[in-house]
């Protein structure tokens, strides 16, 4: 039985190790017959192999690996959206020593709109239209924005501070944007939104994206003009550099050859790189005009440069396209003012301001006794003649560099007390502190770009000045404006609000004849107030030691050419009512116009070569 029962078993054995041995052997010819000869599709060998496909394929579609791709998808989104958010401030930035910042920006929020709805439907036409990734053009065109502006700067007096901006703007920050904006929609498409439903899924890249960007060019927009001119590479020259390398970083090519002609250009030529080599040559090339930049230097309130004029004999200081003060080096020389504490300023109005001092009062204060504050320097000819006159004088300045400029270059004196600082915030600070200094006089100076800062007239500004000026104490304000629009008869009711007595002084006539030709009636005027009503203000007479022995004193120190009510803009709702802290857009949408005829007055008053070189 034994025998019987064993001789299957000993069978099925042989029979299961033969048949073990032998299955493998068709099997590399069945492999190689199918990478070789396909399956024809439908049939159930191709199936088969498709499934075996995607089964493979999930399994290297691990969490990690699709996080990570996600995560490369957004991060190359954002850093295209921070970086063309940047560049729109960078942009800004360049612009404004030509035009001034308010023509800068005329244009300029209306361009990006077009720019980002272009580039985010236009990216599948952009992909398919090019024989290269969009994003290798970015580099090229950033490196080439610097030369391109420095062109077109050139050609600013034909362009006009209505269509130079956006002529630049279109040439330069346009394609850059746009491009960028089409990568971005491209990147997105690949983004995972299962999880959003499908209506939110269809929106959330393009809302996402505009909402980022405007995030980044707000904060990014800050920290760039918070630190610009700090060090070569925070220049406005420096930045877009410095971003046009980041491009490069994102998307290198072979096309960023295409860049080297504008990177000599940058290197070589361009005189807004701050070098002493570019200035030499920015200097020879003004030589021709008869004026020499002496320094400059990039700040928080635009670009500053002291300026010569050796044919004419006068100093002044620029800042972005506005003129902060001037003074006459002719006569520093001559032995009659030689020994003079104070310059001769070429602006009438600046020597004006000095007549807080002669404003009649019942209590009138000796110089040696007398406190003065001084909100905005300029080249510091009210200060330094308060200083000459004895007068403990506090000047508050937002610019550093403008506080160096006037005292290396302009005769500023030292004995004063300088206050680095934006005038809201000391204004808040010192009058909410009942111990901090009271003044007997307070010189409100500030305009620059052919606007006035507005928050430095807002009820809420010229109420803490009357906290901050003695009972007895007088107040002048320079406002720099167009007569023939509204905001002079805005300011001049806020004024009125705070102070009862007032009385208003042009710096020159007005040209009649200029003002049929062009609409404008833009001048400077001083207001002088005091805290007290009085039936009106009155000046006593100047002493030869109120004109520090200057021919500008004797000539502008006692105010003419008054200003009545009648004068300014009436019966017209936009002018009436004060200007409040939470209701400036009254003055805004006022400066575009205003800043456009200070840009064409300020074309006349240097040559057009001064302004386009800097």
């Amino acid at each position: 039985m034994a025998p019987k029962s064993s001789s299957p078993a000993s069978s099925r054995s042989t029979k299961k190790t033969a048949t073990t041995t032998t299955t493998p052997t068709p099997a590399p010819a069945t492999t190689t017959k199918a990478s070789s000869n396909p399956p024809e599709p439908g049939t159930t060998e191709a199936f088969t192999q498709e499934l075996q496909a995607l089964a493979a394929k999930a399994q290297s579609e691990t969490w990690t690996k699709r996080a990570g791709e996600q995560l490369a998808i957004y991060a190359k989104s954002l850093a295209l959206l921070s970086l063309i958010a940047a560049f729109s401030t960078i942009s800004q930035l360049n612009l404004s020593p030509v035009y001034g910042a308010i023509p800068a920006a005329k244009w300029h929020a209306k361009l990006l709109m077009a720019a980002c709805f272009v580039g985010w439907s236009s990216n599948l036409a952009l992909n398919r239209a090019l024989p290269f990734r969009p994003e290798a053009l970015l580099p090229v065109l950033a490196l080439w924005t610097p030369a391109l502006q420095f062109f077109l700067a050139e050609a600013s007096g034909k362009l006009t501070a209505t269509w130079g901006p956006l002529v630049t703007e279109g040439l330069t920050l346009f394609p850059v944007v746009t491009i960028s904006v089409a990568c971005v929609a491209t990147t997105l498409e690949g983004a995972d939104l299962s999880l959003l439903p499908g209506w939110l899924a269809d929106a959330a890249p393009g809302l996402g994206s505009y909402g980022y960007f405007k995030a980044a060019e707000k904060v990014l927009g800050f920290l760039l003009e918070s630190n610009v001119g700090r060090t070569l590479l925070n220049t406005r020259l420096g930045m877009e550099v410095v971003l046009g390398g980041l491009y490069a970083l994102l998307a290198p090519s072979k096309l960023l050859l295409l860049a080297l002609p504008a990177l000599l250009h940058t290197a070589l030529l361009n005189t807004h790189v701050p070098t002493d080599a570019a200035l030499a040559k920015l200097n020879a090339g003004l030589a021709e005009v008869g004026y020499t930049v002496l320094d400059r230097a990039e700040s928080i309130t635009g670009y500053i440069s002291v300026v010569d004029s050796q044919k004419e004999g006068y100093r002044v200081l620029r800042c972005d396209h506005s003129l902060l003060g001037g003074e006459w080096v002719k006569f520093a020389n001559h032995a009659q003012f030689r020994y003079n504490q104070v310059a001769e300023p070429i602006y009438g109005v600046f020597t004006m301001l000095e007549a807080v001092r002669l404003v009649e009062t019942a209590k009138p204060v000796p110089d040696h006794k007398a406190k003065a504050l001084v909100i905005g320097l300029g080249i510091g000819t009210t200060p330094a003649a308060l200083v000459a006159h004895g007068v403990d004088t506090t000047i508050v300045e937002l610019d550093p560099i403008v506080h160096k400029f006037a005292s290396k270059y302009f005769k500023l004196p030292s004995n004063h007390t300088a206050v680095i600082e934006d005038a809201v915030t000391f204004t808040n600070r010192q009058a909410a502190n009942e111990t901090a200094p009271r003044y007997d006089y307070i010189i409100h100076d500030v305009f620059t770009g052919g606007a006035e800062p507005i928050p430095l007239f807002t009820l809420e500004f010229l109420q803490n000045l009357h906290t901050l000026l003695n009972p007895n104490g007088v107040v002048a304000i320079n406002y720099a404006g167009d007569f023939a629009l509204p905001p002079p008869r805005i300011v001049y009711n806020t004024i009125r609000a705070v102070f009862p007595t007032c009385r208003m002084f042009r710096e020159h006539p007005r040209d009649d004849k200029d003002f049929a030709a062009t609409g404008r009636d833009f001048t400077n005027m001083v207001i002088f107030c005091t805290k007290q009503k009085f039936e009106a203000i009155s000046f006593r007479e100047p002493t030869i030691k109120d004109m520090l022995n200057s021919p500008s004193r004797n000539a502008f120190l006692m105010p003419k050419n008054e200003v009545l009510e009648s004068d300014l803009v009436e019966n017209v709702g936009e002018a009436e009512g004060v200007l409040a802290r939470n209701s400036t857009d009254r003055l805004v949408k006022w400066h575009e116009q205003s800043a456009m005829g200070h840009w064409a007055v300020m074309r006349t008053v240097l040559p057009e070569a001064v302004w386009k070189a800097w």
